[in-house]
């Protein structure tokens, strides 16, 4: 709940911001021609983390085991574009 995906455009971290959890049908409206990138998160025990010394590497703060993926996708009239198998 501390990280989130987000839009892709011009910039490489745009709105909006695409949280990893909410409920079904509450979110904004995909329609064709956006571009996201999607970072769903995983944390067998508690979702808050610390990031360590090296700046870039973040843990659960209970040591717990974690995994993070990123896709980025495009929305177009059919079925999305998973870009980062392309």
């Amino acid at each position: 709940r501390e990280y989130a995906g987000h839009g892709v455009g011009r910039q490489m971290h745009e709105p909006p911001k695409i949280l990893n959890y909410g409920q079904p049908g509450t979110g904004m409206r995909l329609r064709p021609g956006m571009t996201f990138a999607l970072e769903p998160m995983v944390a067998v025990g508690h979702w808050l983390t610390r990031v360590d010394a090296d700046g870039w590497t973040v843990r659960t703060q209970d040591g717990s085991l974690s995994a993070h993926f990123e896709h980025t996708l495009a929305v177009t009239e059919g079925d999305p574009m998973i870009m980062t198998i392309l």
